[in-house]
């Protein structure tokens, strides 16, 4: 693998997965699929960004692969979390003016969060204690939670508003200066309890 770029070791096996994932979840709304099973992509997605980091630091690395997973988990977010919501939303069919607006301030918003968190993070010892702002890899767990419940909420505030509100709202909470707990213990088990059931939920609802 010396005569490939890059740096190809199980450290980034998961990044890698969860960024195939996506692109796939993107491939099934391009052509249509019901939205349940794109949604379905993008929570395994979301699994894969939670447990890429713990995975690497089980395995031996250089200080240039340890950089490089660092950059590489930034981009494949970007992909994951800023432009497959993106596409979501846009294979749900809010695509007026208004809606492409919202997801100019998401990409940016996003791409901001991801910056921001590379630059501040580049000279930290081991892994980050809390984030500053949202971290855009929550949208994989936000969306998801939002749009049944905004579904069956259709009734007082039609979807076509509630879920580009939400992402407008998570754009704002993920450029917010404020600090956010990471994850860590028991709380891994409860996001992937969750993400299982909701993953169960979207495939018997698809039916």
């Amino acid at each position: 693998m010396k005569k490939i770029v890059g740096f190809w070791n199980p450290s980034v096996i998961l990044t890698y997965l969860g960024l195939e994932i996506s692109v796939f979840g993107m491939y099934l709304a391009a052509r249509q699929v019901h939205v349940n099973y794109v949604f379905v992509c993008f929570i395994l997605a979301g699994i894969c960004d939670v447990f890429d980091g713990a995975v690497a630091r089980k395995i031996k690395r250089t200080e240039e692969e340890k950089a490089f997973g660092i950059e590489l988990d930034s981009l494949a977010d970007v992909i994951s979390f800023v432009v497959f919501p993106i596409i979501i939303f846009c294979r749900l069919g809010y695509l007026s003016i208004a809606h492409l607006v919202v997801y100019l301030l998401f990409a940016v918003a996003g791409i901001a969060r991801l910056g921001y968190f590379n630059v501040t993070t580049a000279d930290s010892e081991g892994p980050v204690k809390h984030y500053m702002g949202l971290p855009v890899t929550y949208t994989a767990l936000i969306f998801p939670i939002f749009y049944p419940i905004a579904a069956l909420a259709e009734k007082f505030v039609p979807t076509y508003y509630s879920l580009p509100i939400c992402m407008l709202a998570v754009a704002f909470l993920e450029v917010l200066k404020v600090r956010v707990a990471k994850p860590k213990g028991i709380a891994y088990a409860i996001v992937s309890f969750f993400a299982i059931l909701y993953i169960v939920y979207y495939i018997v609802s698809a039916h």
